[in-house]
């Protein structure tokens, strides 16, 4: 008994002693990799430092070159302004080594277009790695350039000089054509160097870096192999937990079954109205009654169409990332009202727009399923016994959101409707309607964080406002 209950706790202990080889090596990994991840940053910010230094180097020559030719005082200006790209990250590096970190080297190396943000790594692996081999080769070539960029400064307030004495000549223009393609020539070695340089320390580093995660990796696995031949008598413990959480994930399989009847027995009642139909048309002679039960088929395809279009609505609203863009509401609305022609008395409806807003910042699909649901049972819900049928578009911007009033003359909703009319499945009409369409509006209105209401009286008609902030985070 003494024995058991020895191996037992020396059994635990080493499990412990696993746990804590596994926490050190893990806080060592973590270390080591935000370390290395510190300098890889930097390195990038280097790498990206020189691609604008380039860049401001050539365009600089090549505004040069337009001076050198044209005369034109506005390439002298832009000469003067991408140079100073270069000579500013001239001025960092001086004053990095002479002085070290401070704010004359800061200014200069965000003059110089590198990324405020970027800053403290630049500094850092300066100070920390000049005489590292791969970082003290890259600095002199650095200084090299640096060298050449003085010549080209120099250069060019020659050539200034001479065009605003009026004594430049042709084989002047060919004379500094030449020095400024020479120059630049070299600067490009120069700053090919540079890159390549930093790029091969990168990929040593990298090297490094995955030598050092194999063998953590390789003591972490062995420690956790370890420990899991321990803890297998604690795992066969959570044997009953798991039989717990079987039979939830069984009830919920059942709710997942009863959903699919439900919604199986939804998309076959049209099917099996048309069924019906088209049996008792086989058997009329009279064209007239024939008719009659034709327009009874399309009404059943009509509302199938509709279920299943719904269904669609509803999976895309909830499964689709949102995507903020810029969208007109203008082509919404016209590809809407063009789509939904097809439904009875949608020709005999006058369609008015106020689009005092168009351009906005939002989710472009979940706004086609707001309008088009919205339109849709404008049209659906129309009173056919009024003379003149309207659905009045406006769209306009207030304190910040943009909001969408659609208002209809329709047959409007019961006031003991106005409660539940974004619920699932809740239709004052289910011959119109599937009872899925607002309840998908209100869904879609919230996962762009607007809000919906609506003013309605009973056969006078309907306004939904959708509200829309400008800007998505609101």
């Amino acid at each position: 008994m003494f024995q058991g209950y020895y191996f037992r706790n020396l059994r635990f202990t080493n499990g412990y002693i696993l746990l804590l080889i596994v926490f050190i090596s893990c806080a060592l990994l973590i270390c080591i990799n935000l370390f290395t991840i510190k300098i890889l940053s930097a390195n990038r910010a280097y790498i990206n430092g020189e691609s604008h230094y380039s860049k401001g180097q050539k365009d600089a020559s090549r505004f040069l070159i337009h001076y050198l030719f044209t005369k034109d005082n506005l390439k002298w200006k832009l000469f003067q302004e991408e140079l100073k790209v270069p000579q500013s990250a001239c001025t960092a590096r001086e004053t990095l080594i002479k002085f070290g970190d401070n704010e004359i080297a800061r200014k200069a190396l965000v003059t110089g277009r590198n990324h405020p943000e970027d800053l403290d790594d630049v500094i850092w692996l300066f100070e920390n790695f000049k005489k590292v081999s791969f970082l003290s080769k890259a600095i002199i070539e650095w200084e090299q350039a640096d060298k050449l960029i003085v010549k080209l400064s120099a250069l060019g307030k020659e050539i200034n000089l001479k065009i605003n004495s009026n004594i430049l000549s042709s084989d002047d223009q060919k004379k500094y054509l030449h020095e400024i393609g020479s120059l630049s020539d070299e600067l490009t070695i120069n700053e090919r160097n540079f890159s390549n340089t930093i790029g091969e320390g990168t990929r040593k580093i990298k090297n490094v870096l995955i030598l050092i995660n194999v063998v953590f990796i390789l003591i972490i696995a062995c420690s956790v192999s370890f420990y899991y031949s321990i803890m297998v008598k604690r795992l066969l413990a959570s044997k009953k937990e798991t039989e717990i959480k079987n039979e939830n994930l069984i009830l919920v399989n059942h709710e997942l079954d009863r959903f699919v009847y439900s919604a199986s027995h939804d998309l076959r009642s049209p099917i099996t109205s048309l069924k019906g139909l088209i049996e008792i048309a086989q058997l009329e002679d009279d064209m007239e009654q024939i008719k009659d039960y034709l327009g009874l088929m399309y009404q059943s395809l009509v509302r199938q169409d509709q279920f299943i279009s719904d269904i669609i609505d509803y999976s895309k609203n909830k499964r689709k990332q949102i995507i903020i863009e810029p969208v007109s509401l203008q082509e919404i609305f016209n590809e809407s009202i063009s789509e939904l022609m097809h439904i009875e008395n949608a020709g005999r409806i006058t369609f008015t727009k106020e689009l005092f807003t168009d351009q906005i910042q939002s989710d472009g699909l979940r706004l086609k399923i707001i309008i088009s649901n919205l339109l849709s049972n404008a049209i659906k819900y129309a009173d056919i016994n009024k003379q003149q049928m309207f659905i009045a578009i406006k769209t306009y911007s207030h304190d910040g959101f943009t909001k969408i009033e659609i208002a209809d003359n329709g047959i409007g909703i019961k006031n003991e409707f106005k409660d539940h009319i974004f619920e699932m499945y809740f239709g004052t009409n289910k011959n119109k309607g599937s009872g899925l369409g607002l309840y998908i509006v209100k869904e879609a209105v919230e996962n762009i964080n607007g809000n919906i209401s609506v003013v309605t009286e009973s056969n006078t008609g309907s306004t939904f406002i959708v509200t829309i902030p400008n800007h998505y985070g609101i």
